[in-house]
Order: structure tokens, then C-alpha cells, then sequence
């Protein structure tokens, strides 16, 4: 009570003096008592903030150290206006290469570094330091180039690295053809790297080429390697600077390129575009298809051949149009149908096999052991039957006796030319003579000859007496040599079981005597052929071919109907257009070939040499340099020849020439005649020796120990024949034959003006020009109009495999005719068809084309170790673990020995 009357009083005495100090001084002085009030405050402010920052100026320079003065300098020159960036463009010292280097370098920074970095600033800067980055690599590596001799990369270590390549995936298939299993692409890859690391004993790329995520690794690590040789130690411990040029060279260039290289449809279309000028032939297109083993391509070419008969049949044609529509209907049908057949062997697993098809049938085109024994294909094969039954020493005593033959007549001749010393030269040459004559008596006639030679002892004696007491002729061993022709002619053992055996029949093969049955009866079509004719080379059988008697060609005509001139890229012939009839059990057959006056001398050349008969009673009509085109010269021509053709078809001369049937029905067949001038006969011949079979797995370039000259053409042909078609695992008495021709060949050419263009060649190779060539090709490739390439979509499946048939019919059309006759049709088509299909796996092309990488660098930078490099890049391989683990239990127990 007491408390709420106190505070009462406290506010009426409060409220009572301001009322009256309001009446006295009026209502003005609230605003001056604000104004006093909020200028102290202010005043007071304004002083101790002064005091505070004094006070803090010396606290900082009593206890603090002295601040950095970076960030004031980075914001002033960041505040200064840009200047321009000047860039040095020399690279290499060529202008030509410099241009379009910068061109790429531009374009990379920009389309894989500026589209996202102007995101982030606008100042040029960073961009210009990669840029420096990579011209201080690009001409650290043209200095390096340019003192590089590139010689021996591309003559030995790319040849070598290609023929190692090709001898892996030989094994590869063989293996697989070994284990009797159809070939997948994933066995036949798996089985490659096996044989590579078996091979290279040290490395294995499988996860290289079949691992996308291990192949970038690979790159980025070969790449960060390259740039500490080529860039400036500052530079390369900018570890962002070096990251992105990594990255640029790595995934922007390395591996799209490498990635278009080893794309099979991409080498296709190169192969095809290469060799567009050559001529695809209807023969060469059946047989690719007759040899597929590709389901996808026959379904490929029959989709097409229904395609174009839906075309074909869908015009509206009259007059002269429709027999062209109808042969080509016919023709189309045909091969519909051999697709068809093809499709269904391959599917259900009932595949022809010719050979097992042609010995059963037993009716074969017969070659006379005279031509066998002078053939270089027939005698390989004869070779390896007369081994298989101990006839060995027969066939070798008559080789051996035609080389001493050879030598005796060489060497007489030397002696009938002038000479200082007469006397002297005769003595030694006569003692040479008899010292080999006697090696070959004692080798295959003697008691102690093994295998010895089993003819009459009359013989061998008299050869003995002669031997000791008379001097050596060339004609001393012709009695027995005789004999020992008789031999292998007559007894049942021999030449009579040869012409029963499978091997006589894989000759005929090789010598393209022996056409595959497969493209006839009810299977393939009713007997058209694919150019049309009833009569075509493909749907005739064995029976038909293999076997063409004198009686069947009693049955056959021929004359010139016609002539005519041709002009062939500027190259002007004649051209004489036969007509054949034959007479068959089902009725007459009739078609038209057509040949020059060169084939008709060919085939001239051949036959006479052949049979030696024959060059007394055919006269050829001879050549004319001048006029030769002249109608009336062309008739008299046509005229001549068909008084040829009729006197070479008389039943007289085809039963007094055996094996003169073969070689006119293959002059007047529809094909390309194959001339036949790769036959060289043998004229001279070493003693035999063993074959050599060698080491199972080892490089190519080791096993050419045998060329023992610098003739680089030698080398390069020899090793690529060796792995292409298989010389070496076959027989080393062909490929001493084939060496021997190349060796005269070169000769003829002058082997070192060969190797001067080769080396010239190469020179070209790595000129200015041609580099600079390169990079724009390049540049154009990945920026078409200065615009980055987008990724090429994959071609439809049916249209790759199509272009597969049509590469590998391209490959068999430039096949020459010399080769064939050379090394035989079914080896020379077998080569060029495993090279092609080679190069249709895109992880053994990636490993192709690292291992030339690889190579490269190596003849690049000789004095680092890049071969340990390599070796430790690919040491995660899982089929370099598999076979240390296989190597270890074949260790163990050397090791416990020791």
C-alpha cells in the first residue's frame, strides 16, 4: 500500500515538470536535445575508429610477419590489359610439314580443350602453354627423326614384324584345324595370342588388343613416357599440363587412328580401292564363293543376286533387250543356287572334301612321268610319295645324275676355250669330274649306300670298271639312269600306285588340273554356267575335266569365226573369236572363246617344248611388227590359224602325243589361258639332303640364315613367300628352287640397282614431301573442311560381307599366272587368301599395328630400353601368366637336377 503510493507521487512529480518546462521553453527544444545528442555520438565514432585502425597498424608490424605481395600482383596484372600472344610456328625446318602440323595442333585445342575451357575464363594463356607444350614434343621428335638411318626399319624389322605376325596366325589355324573344331573368331583369337606368347617367349598384347579400358592404360602410359623424352623437365613436372597433352595425344589421336587401321571393312575397302583397275573375272568370283566358309557372305551375295533378279524381271524390255535380261537371269540363278548349296553344306556339316571325291571316282587327267620329273610342282609331290614308300634313293640317283650331267657339260665347255695352262686345267677339271662321279656311285650304288639304288649288278659293275679306268663324261651314268627311269616307270610300287594315291591327285590340283565337282547336278543348277554358256568351267565335274582323253577329243571341232581389233587402255590387238563344238552322250555343247595372236604364240611355245614331236609338224604363222591391223592381213592371219587348229585336232596327233588332250581343251576353254611361262624346268639339281622343318616357334627374321648375301629384294621376298604360302613346313628342296630363281632373277636386274631404288625409295618414304603428305591426309581424315570428322556409323553387315567377296575375288584376279606355275594354283590361292583373311580380325590387326609402333620407337630412341618398357606394359597378360605356370612344373625338376 505504502510502496503503490510512493510510485504515485514519483510519476505526478515527473509529468508536472515537464509540462512546465514545455510551457516555458516551448515545443523547439525536444529537436535541439536530439541534436546534441546524435552529434556526441557521431563525434565519438568517428574518433575511436581512427584510434582502432592506428592501433591495429601497430599490433600488425609488432606481432605478425610481413604479408605476400602475389595476389596484389596477380589482381594488378589480371587488371592490366591483354596483349597479344605470338606463336613460334617453325616445327620441323620444312614449311610443307610445319603448315598443316600447326593446322592439327589448332584444331585438336580446339575441338578437345577450348569448348569447355571458355566455360571457366576467357584468358588464352593456358591454351597458349599446351600449345608450347606441344611444339617443344613435335620438334624435339623431328630433331630425333632426322637423325634416325630409317632404312633398316623398313626394309628387315617391318618385313620381319609382318612375317612373324602372319607365321602366328598360320599356327593359330593350324592348331585349331588340328582339334577338328569349326573355327569361332573368339578360338581363333584366344589360340593366337596362345601362339604369340609362346613365340615371343617374353610378351603377350592380348589385353592390349581385346580390353577397350586396358588399351587407353597402355596408351596413356606409353604417352607420359614419350613426353619426359621429349619435353623440357619443367614442362613435364607441370602435372596438369602434361595430363592434358597425355589425354589430347592419347584418346584425341592415338586411338582413333589406331582404331581405323585395324578395322577389317576399313583394310577391305583400302585392299579394293588399290587394285581398282584390275578386272574381276567370273571364274575368280565362283571360286570365292565355291571356298567360303562364311555363312554371312553367301547369304550376303544370294540376298544381292535375289535383289537384282526382282529388278531384273520387274522391266518392261523388247527386241535385243530381253536374251541380254535372260542371261542375266540365268546367270544370277546360278548363283542363287550355288549359294544356296554352299549354305547348306556349311549348316548341316556334310562339306565335300575334292580330294577323298576325286580318288574314289578314279578317272584323272594322266601326266606322263617325263613331265612330272621335269615339273618343279609334280616332282615336289612325287618327291614326298616315293619317301612315304622307300623309293627315295630311285628318285633321287636320276635327279642327282641330271645335275652331274649338267655340271660335266659346263665344265667341258670351260675346257675347250683357250687357256694360259692348259695342261693344268684339264688335269684338275677331269679330277674334279671323277671325284663326283665317284661321291654319286658311292652315295647310291655301292655295298654301302643307304637307301641303295636295286638294279641289275651287271650294271653297277660295269659302271665301276668305267669308273676306274676310263675319264669321266657327262654320259657315264646314262645305261643306269635309264634303268633306274624304267624302274619307277613300270614297277607296280611306283609311278603306276602314285596315279592311285591322294597326292597325285592334290598335284593335279596344284597344277589346276582338277576342278571341284561341287557346281553340278540338282545342288547347284541345271548346267548354266555364270557367264550364260552351257559350258563353263565351274559346272563341269572330274569326269568331265580331269580326265580328258584323245578319244573324247576326236569329238571336239574348232575354227576362227571371227576376228576383230581391240583397244585396251590405249593398246591396240587383234582378236580371233573361236567357236568349239564338243560332242557329249547327252548331246553337243557349244561355246565361244576368244584369244590373241600372243595367247596362240604361247600356247605354241608350250606345247612344242612339251612335246618335242610336235615342233617338226605345227608351223605357226609368223609375227608382222608393221600393218599388222590391216583387214586383209587379219584375214590371211585368221586363215593360217585355223589350218592350225584343224591339224592340231586330228586324231593322229592327239594319240601320238599323250597328254597333248589337256593342254588344248585348256587353250580353248572359256577362261583367261594361263600361259604357262613360270615353268622352268629343273636343269640343274644338288645332291638331296634332308628336309628342314624349323623350330616350331621362333621369329621369321632368325630362320633366314640361309641368305647369306645383302640382297635386300632377297630377303624381303624370300621371307614373305616363305610365311605367305608356306614353303618352308612343306618341302626345302622347292624353296632351294625357288631361292635359285629369285637369286637368277635379281641377277638379270642387277641386284644393286634394286637395292639403290629400294634405298631410294625409302629416301622418298621419309622425304619433306611425302610427310607432309601423310599429315594432311591425316588432317583431312579427322577434319574434313577444318570440321572434326563425326564417328563413320558402322556399314550394314550384308553390304561388309559383300565387300568381302569382292576384295578377295580382286586378290585371285591380280594373281599372276607365273606364280601359280611356279609354287601351283592351290598353294598360291591358299596364301593369298589366309593373308586376306588375316587382316578380317580386328584385335590381330591392333596387334599388327602396335607391334610397327613398337618397332618404331624402338629404331627411334635406340639408346633407352624400350623393349624392357614393352615387356613391362604388357606384363599383366593373362596369357603370359598361363604360360609361366605351364614353364614351371618343366623347370622344377632341372632345377632339382642342379
Amino acid at each position: 500500500m505504502m510502496l503503490a503510493e510512493t510510485s504515485l507521487s514519483i510519476w505526478g512529480w515527473g509529468s508536472l515538470v515537464i509540462v512546465l518546462f514545455l510551457i516555458k521553453f516551448g515545443p523547439f527544444v525536444i529537436f535541439y536535445i536530439f541534436c546534441f545528442i546524435g552529434g556526441g555520438v557521431v563525434v565519438t565514432f568517428l574518433f575511436g575508429k581512427t584510434s582502432s585502425e592506428k592501433y591495429l597498424e601497430q599490433c600488425e608490424h609488432s606481432f605478425l610477419p610481413p604479408t605476400s605481395f602475389g595476389i596484389t600482383k596477380c589482381i594488378d596484372e589480371m587488371k592490366q590489359e591483354s596483349t597479344s600472344i605470338k606463336i613460334d610456328r617453325r616445327l620441323t625446318g620444312a614449311y610443307i610439314i610445319d603448315e598443316p602440323l600447326q593446322q592439327v595442333i589448332q584444331f585438336s585445342l580446339r575441338d578437345y580443350v577450348q569448348y569447355w575451357y571458355y566455360t571457366l575464363s576467357d584468358d588464352d594463356s593456358f591454351l597458349h602453354e599446351i600449345r608450347k607444350t606441344l611444339q617443344n614434343a613435335l620438334i624435339k621428335f623431328s630433331t630425333r627423326s632426322k637423325e634416325i638411318d630409317w632404312l633398316p626399319y623398313f626394309a628387315t624389322r617391318l618385313v620381319d614384324d609382318f612375317g612373324t605376325h602372319l607365321r602366328i596366325f598360320r599356327k593359330a589355324q593350324q592348331r585349331i584345324t588340328e582339334k577338328d573344331d569349326k573355327m569361332k573368331a573368339e578360338d581363333l583369337v584366344d589360340t593366337f595370342f596362345e601362339v604369340e606368347v609362346e613365340m615371343e617367349k617374353d610378351v603377350c598384347r592380348d589385353l592390349v588388343c581385346t580390353s577397350p579400358k586396358d588399351e587407353e592404360g597402355f596408351l596413356r602410359d606409353l604417352c607420359e613416357v614419350l613426353l619426359y623424352l621429349l619435353l623440357p623437365p619443367g614442362d613435364f613436372q607441370n602435372k596438369i599440363m602434361r595430363y592434358f597433352v597425355r589425354e589430347i595425344i592419347a584418346r584425341g589421336i592415338l586411338l582413333p587412328l589406331i582404331n581405323q587401321l585395324s578395322d577389317p571393312d576399313y583394310i577391305n575397302q583400302y585392299v579394293i580401292w588399290m587394285i581398282r583397275d584390275s578386272v574381276c573375272s567370273y571364274e575368280a568370283f565362283m571360286n570365292i564363293i565355291k571356298l567360303s566358309d562364311n555363312v554371312g557372305e553367301l547369304e550376303a551375295v544370294r540376298d544381292k543376286a535375289m535383289e537384282e533378279l526382282q529388278y531384273l524381271r520387274s522391266l518392261d524390255t523388247a527386241g535385243d533387250d530381253i536374251n541380254y535380261i535372260k542371261n542375266q537371269i540365268n546367270s544370277l540363278l546360278f548363283v542363287k543356287k550355288v549359294c544356296d548349296s554352299r549354305i547348306v553344306r556349311l549348316q548341316t556339316g556334310k562339306e565335300i572334301d575334292t580330294v577323298k571325291l576325286a580318288v574314289k571316282c578314279g578317272k584323272l587327267c594322266t601326266v606322263p612321268l617325263d613331265n612330272i620329273l621335269v615339273h618343279n610342282i609334280a616332282l615336289q609331290f612325287f618327291m614326298d610319295y616315293m619317301q612315304q614308300v622307300g623309293g627315295q634313293a630311285h628318285l633321287f640317283f636320276w635327279m642327282t645324275v641330271e645335275g652331274y650331267r649338267v655340271t660335266a657339260q659346263q665344265q667341258l665347255a670351260v675346257l675347250s676355250s683357250p687357256k694360259k695352262d692348259g695342261r693344268h686345267q684339264t688335269t684338275q677339271t677331269k679330277d674334279l669330274l671323277r671325284t663326283a662321279a665317284v661321291g654319286v656311285y658311292e652315295q647310291y650304288l655301292s655295298e654301302k649306300a643307304s637307301p641303295r639304288v636295286n638294279i641289275d649288278d651287271a650294271l653297277v659293275a660295269k659302271l665301276a670298271e668305267k669308273l676306274n679306268h676310263e675319264d669321266p663324261t657327262p654320259e657315264i651314268f646314262d645305261e643306269v639312269q635309264r634303268k633306274v627311269y624304267e624302274l619307277m616307270l613300270r614297277d607296280e610300287r611306283f609311278y603306276p600306285a602314285f596315279k592311285q594315291h591322294v597326292l597325285y591327285v592334290r598335284m593335279l590340283a596344284e597344277l589346276d588340273m582338277l576342278k571341284d565337282p561341287s557346281f553340278r547336278g540338282s545342288d547347284d543348277g541345271e548346267g548354266e554356267s555364270f557367264n550364260g554358256s552351257p559350258t563353263g568351267s565351274i559346272n563341269l565335274s572330274l569326269d568331265d575335266l580331269s580326265n580328258v582323253s584323245s578319244d573324247d577329243f576326236i569329238q571336239l571341232r574348232a575354227c576362227i569365226s571371227d576376228t576383230g581389233v581391240c583397244n585396251d587402255h590405249g593398246k591396240t590387238y587383234a582378236l580371233y573369236a573361236i567357236t568349239v563344238r564338243r560332242r557329249t552322250p547327252n548331246g553337243e555343247d557349244v561355246w565361244k572363246t576368244y584369244r590373241r595372236y600372243s595367247e596362240f604364240h604361247d600356247f605354241h611355245m608350250r606345247i612344242t617344248e612339251q612335246f618335242a614331236n610336235l615342233a617338226s609338224i605345227l608351223k605357226l604363222p609368223g609375227k608382222k611388227t608393221f600393218n599388222n591391223m590391216d583387214r586383209e592381213f587379219l584375214e590371211k592371219r585368221k586363215k593360217d590359224l585355223n589350218a592350225y587348229l584343224q591339224l592340231l585336232l586330228t586324231p593322229e596327233m592327239m594319240k601320238d602325243s599323250p597328254g597333248l588332250a589337256h593342254c588344248v581343251y585348256d587353250f580353248l576353254e572359256n577362261k583367261a589361258y594361263n600361259k604357262g611361262k613360270g615353268d622352268f624346268a629343273r636343269k640343274e639339281s644338288p645332291l638331296m639332303q634332308k628336309t628342314y622343318v624349323d623350330p616350331e616357334h621362333s621369329r621369321v627374321g632368325a630362320q633366314l640364315e640361309d641368305v647369306v648375301d645383302d640382297t635386300i629384294p632377297l630377303r624381303i621376298m624370300l621371307l614373305l613367300m616363305d610365311e605367305i604360302f608356306d614353303l618352308k613346313e612343306r618341302n626345302q628342296w622347292l624353296r632351294r628352287n625357288i631361292k635359285n630363281l629369285l637369286q637368277q632373277l635379281i641377277k638379270a636386274m642387277h641386284g644393286d640397282t634394286l637395292n639403290k631404288k629400294i634405298v631410294d625409295h625409302v629416301d622418298w618414304m621419309t622425304s619433306p614431301e611425302q610427310v607432309a603428305d601423310a599429315v594432311k591426309r591425316f588432317r583431312d581424315a579427322f577434319w574434313p573442311n577444318g570440321i572434326l570428322a563425326e564417328a563413320v556409323p558402322r556399314r550394314d553387315k550384308a553390304i561388309r560381307m559383300r565387300t568381302r567377296i569382292a576384295g578377295k575375288t580382286k586378290l585371285l584376279g591380280i594373281m599372276p599366272d607365273e606364280l601359280k606355275h611356279i609354287l601351283g594354283a592351290e598353294t598360291t590361292r591358299k596364301g593369298i587368301l589366309r593373308v586376306f583373311e588375316m587382316f578380317q580380325h580386328t584385335q590381330l590387326n591392333k596387334r599388327m599395328v602396335y607391334v610397327f609402333l613398337e618397332g618404331f620407337l624402338e629404331t627411334l630412341f635406340p639408346m633407352y630400353k624400350f623393349r624392357e618398357l614393352f615387356n613391362k606394359l604388357h606384363s599383366r597378360s593373362k596369357q603370359m601368366q598361363r604360360y609361366k605356370h605351364r614353364l614351371q612344373p618343366t623347370q622344377a625338376p632341372s632345377l632339382q637336377k642342379r
